[in-house]
């Protein structure tokens, strides 16, 4: 038998052998690694944090403090907005999609209930109300945020003397009472005599059928206050206090309002329900939607306002536009307006 121990040829041989051998071995491993993964659980797993800040946020309007409260969500989609367009509801679903709104999770535009409320320093004033309990397939939430909203921003209900309500639909009216009580025990509710007339004053048998659970709504709302003696009426275009003027807006319901508020030459028109989707309406302000009471006349009102308030700089807070529904209009030049919202700042004095 021969011996090659000590041969450098055999050295060299086995250097190459298990060289290679060690390489397979590398592969096969590295291929079973990749096949079977291995994962460490984290050490420190942090649990999402899903809740936003209660929503209020605040401006200053001269020396009147003005802030917005979120009372939650309805669902909206481009059907409510098509029987009243030239627009196809493709086209109106592109204009949703291009200024990228929120969805719900039944697929509507996720849009704002926001109320206002302003401290002139001598009252502390509710515009608009929110849904309270109301539960209807179109809210998002089973009951308003107004309350946890309004706590959170520093006051309470029993400290608001004054609520004007735009107009008297659950999504701004529902909220002044709960289980039959008044949630605001010491204010005065001013309605205009347009919104009494149809609201509380229609007969019954002419109630059209399908206004029957809004009417119901609206009365059963304002029927603590109507025992007590706590609501006021004024004609639209009045003077509803002093230094607050109605605006009449009409078409929305019958007796819709904004209210304009001054201080310091500074102006903001609280305009209720004159636009719900901006997204369709400030491109095409010609379009109305379903909700509306009387379309032509809803459509006139929002013609004729807009040009005005985007002249003058006025400061706009809207009741269903993107929270908090505070900002300035600009004109542009193929008809339609942008909206510029207001921008986060602190209030520094």
């Amino acid at each position: 038998m021969l011996s090659f121990k000590g041969s450098k040829k055999v050295l060299m041989m086995k250097k190459v052998f298990l060289t290679f051998l060690f390489s397979g071995a590398m592969v096969l491993a590295t291929n079973n690694v990749l096949a079977h993964p291995v994962h460490s659980p984290p050490k420190n797993a942090v649990p999402m944090q899903l809740n936003q800040v209660p929503g209020y946020y605040r401006v200053m309007l001269g020396d009147f403090e003005v802030t917005a409260l979120y009372d939650g969500a309805a669902s909206l989609n481009s059907k409510l907005f098509s029987n009243y367009s030239k627009l196809s509801k493709e086209e109106l679903d592109s204009l949703i999609e291009y200024s990228h709104s929120p969805k719900t999770q039944i697929g509507g535009v996720d849009t704002a209930i926001i109320a206002f409320l302003v401290n002139t320093g001598d009252h502390l004033i509710l515009i608009d109300a929110g849904k309270g309990a109301v539960e209807d397939e179109i809210f998002v939430d089973k009951k308003g945020l107004l309350l946890t909203s309004l706590e959170a921003a520093g006051y309470k209900a029993e400290q608001i003397d004054i609520i004007l309500p735009t107009h008297m639909h659950a999504d701004h009216f529902s909220g002044v009472t709960v289980n039959g009580k008044k949630v605001f025990p010491n204010a005065t509710i001013y309605l205009s005599n347009q919104e009494k007339a149809f609201w509380l004053d229609t007969p019954d048998e002419k109630i059209p059928a399908n206004a029957k659970p809004f009417v119901n709504w609206a009365r059963e709302a304002a029927a603590p206050y109507l025992t007590s003696g706590q609501i006021k009426y004024y004609n639209s275009g009045d003077e509803v206090i002093a230094g607050v003027k109605s605006i009449p807006l009409h078409g929305h319901t019958l007796g819709h309002n904004g209210f304009e508020f001054h201080s310091k030459g500074q102006e903001m028109l609280v305009w209720g329900d004159l636009m719900h989707n901006h997204a369709i309406q400030m491109t095409h302000p010609e379009v109305a939607v379903d909700f509306d009471a009387d379309p032509i006349a809803a459509r006139k009102s929002r013609l004729n306002t807009l040009p005005n308030l985007a002249k003058r700089g006025v400061l706009i807070a809207g009741a269903h536009l993107p929270f908090p529904g505070l900002g300035h209009l600009r004109a542009e030049k193929n008809g339609g307006y942008r909206w510029i919202p207001v921008e986060y700042t602190l209030i520094r004095r």
